[in-house]
């Protein structure tokens, strides 16, 4: 059984966890001092307009300023005519200037030295659906949902009351669900536009307009599911504000909410804590003995797979593909866990047979089904690389929990004491040979310092007498290599003559990272907090044998309905009936159309075959009438030889 856990025991860190059985499925996590600013809704100011960019750049309150192309503009923010341009393309400084203030919605984090990417076309997301208030041409049914099920949610989509301009996507979560449900949800969305548009109106940009809801409550709307039986939540705060919001949105799943009070920690209880920790690690192994190598680049993300100690094959082809298929496993695994997106190239093991190339990429799509964000697989190419891209739903772990080395700056490796101190040599010589140069004073790693002062004592004095200058080194215990510093003294600056180790030292490169609590920033306060429900949820119907117990059948069996519940019995029947003929009569339509394809295809397929025989007996006919004349032809003139030399032997005689 699924079970979807959230720990919150510390401040600093609030973790959501999706388990099946101990099996780690999914992971999200926040921290109050990264507070997930995507499908935040602001109202921003364009501080500049580039046309070769074909975009502008909006200020919406943030350190960076957000970066809002052309097509993200919707036509209501246009000068003039909003169908400016007509067939012809259009210009963004026709279309838009500095100083205009827009409502925006982050449509992607920041990352690096990148800024937000923007959108004014709002996506406003509910329980069953997504309302996109200024952005009629889109919309439709969710991609995960197909057969009759999509038939189904597009009748009901036909009948819900949709305000003109509007547009509506329905979530995996409105399988099943009635039409009132639907327009529940749909009036709610509506309300909460009606207020953000009010409140957008009341202050100049730029401000904070509506903020997306927290971890918990975004776990509860888009990852509960009907296979998560469970909901464990270790705090007594979340556990009444998650219980507030099923009391309103998901009444009917309120009994799986329950509160985790034991001493064992939760995510101890259900042994996961080993997974999460490997989901920080470059390496991850696999249960045959091999492993898998996960590298972040600035372009895209490899992932290496190695054998290892994996040698349970008969051969090396075959050690190769078990290895291939348990990483397709892992990769599917980890790429959820970390929350990879972007580009993904992955390095196989080299396989010899193309039909073992065409499994390990049906196991990895497989395995990806269950992946809620957008992804698209390639296929193994000649080199062994598979390339795949996945939607970046947030920012990945890495990017959210990890820091940048400060000593390595991120590269991984640093240069070694040599070498360093050779660069150090080099640079000082140079130094030296600048005109007007009196002394060089240079701060260096403690290891650094003692290499050039011993090993290359000798070279540092021949520098000196070589361009008549004095080189000060101070081994420096706050810096670590590659981190040095030289300072260049000329003739006509005026020092102090006081002793070197009376020299101020440079304070360490990086100082130690502060805590989230110490680090923490008061957050802005939305104008829209919260919105309630304008009325309770509809009531979902149940179906009449989960209604009816044992029992009760049994006594009806025997002797008919109970008084008083057979209206009400008859009533839902009637309904349930109605409800099952209407979806009867859909499933019948389309057996229906089915049937008359495969029919109209019997019947092409019967009219080819009888085509084809024509033909075949034409053929035939044809050929034995041929036959049959070069036969008589022979006959005739066999007889009429026999006759004539017959003859001739009568005369002859």
């Amino acid at each position: 059984m699924k079970r979807m856990l959230v720990n919150a025991t510390q401040q600093e860190e609030l973790r959501v966890a999706i388990v099946d059985g101990q099996k780690l499925i999914d992971l999200d996590l926040e921290t109050p001092a990264r507070e997930q600013k995507k499908s935040n809704i602001y109202k921003g100011k364009i501080t500049r307009v580039e046309p070769s960019l074909e975009a502008a750049f909006v200020d919406y309150g943030a350190d960076r300023h957000g970066f809002l192309p052309l097509k993200e503009i919707s036509r209501t923010y246009f000068k003039g005519d909003p169908h400016l341009g007509g067939g012809n393309r259009i210009a963004i400084k026709d279309v838009i200037s500095e100083g205009q203030e827009v409502v925006v919605q982050v449509e992607k984090e920041e990352r690096g030295n990148k800024g937000a990417a923007l959108t004014t076309f709002i996506s406003l997301a509910g329980r069953f659906l997504v309302l996109m208030p200024n952005n009629p041409r889109a919309g439709g049914v969710s991609r995960r949902i197909e057969g009759e099920e999509r038939n189904e949610i597009r009748d009901a989509l036909a009948q819900l009351e949709t305000p003109n301009g509007m547009g509506l996507i329905v979530r995996t979560a409105g399988v099943g669900r009635s039409v009132e449900e639907l327009q529940w949800d749909l009036d709610y969305l509506i309300h909460l536009w009606n207020a953000i548009e009010k409140a957008s109106k009341e202050k100049t940009a730029p401000f904070l307009i509506y903020q997306e809801s927290n971890v918990i409550i975004r776990a509860l709307r888009d990852l509960l599911r009907n296979d998560i039986g469970e909901i464990f939540i270790d705090s007594k705060e979340l556990h009444k504000q998650a219980e507030d919001f099923m009391k309103q949105v998901m009444p009917h799943n309120l009994h799986k909410l329950k509160y985790y009070d034991d001493t064992v920690p939760l995510f101890t209880r259900f042994q996961i804590e080993i997974q999460i920790d490997s989901a920080y690690n470059r390496s991850v192994r696999l249960p045959s003995g091999g492993s898998i190598v996960i590298d972040h680049t600035e372009a895209l993300v490899s992932i290496d797979i190695n054998s290892s100690r994996a040698t349970k094959g008969a051969d090396i082809e075959e050690t190769a593909l078990n290895t291939n298929l348990e990483a397709a496993d892992e990769i599917a695994g980890q790429l959820r866990i970390r929350d990879l997106g972007g580009l993904v190239v992955i390095d196989f093991i080299d396989m010899l047979q193309a039909r073992n190339q065409r499994e390990v990429e049906n196991r990895l799509r497989e395995a990806l089904k269950m992946d809620r964000a957008r992804v698209q697989v390639g296929r193994i190419s000649r080199f062994g690389l598979l390339e795949m891209s996945r939607q970046r739903l947030s920012a990945s772990l890495s990017e959210s929990i990890q820091i940048t080395c400060p000593r390595c700056e991120g590269h991984g490796t640093i240069r070694g004491i040599e070498s360093l101190g050779l660069s150090i040599l080099r640079i000082l010589e140079e130094n030296s040979m600048k005109e007007n140069t009196a002394r060089l004073e240079v701060q260096l790693p403690v290891s650094v310092a003692t290499f050039l002062l011993n090993e290359k004592r000798q070279a540092v004095h021949v520098i000196e007498a070589r361009n008549k200058i004095s080189i000060t080194m101070l081994p420096n215990q706050n810096l670590e290599s590659p981190h040095y510093e030289i300072k260049r003294i000329r003739k006509d600056e005026t020092v102090d003559d006081n002793p070197s180790y009376q020299t101020d030292l440079i304070a360490p490169t990086e100082s130690e990272p502060m805590t989230s609590a110490e680090s923490r920033t008061p957050s802005e306060v939305a104008m829209v907090t919260t919105v309630s429900q304008q009325q309770a949820p509809p009531r979902r119907k149940k179906p009449m044998g989960s209604a009816q117990g044992l029992f009760k059948r049994i006594w009806e069996s025997l002797f008919g309905n109970v008084k008083g519940a057979g209206n009400k019995d008859q009533n839902q029947q009637s309904n349930d009936g109605k409800r099952r003929q209407g979806q009867g009569a859909r499933r019948q339509n389309n057996r229906t159309r089915t049937n008359n394809q495969q029919r109209r295809r019997q019947q092409n397929r019967g009219a080819s075959d009888n085509k084809n025989t024509n033909r075949t007996d034409n053929r035939n006919d044809n050929r034995n009438n041929r036959n049959s004349n070069r036969n008589d032809n022979r006959t005739d003139n066999r007889n009429a030889n026999r006759t004539d030399n017959r003859n001739a032997n009568r005369t002859d005689n």
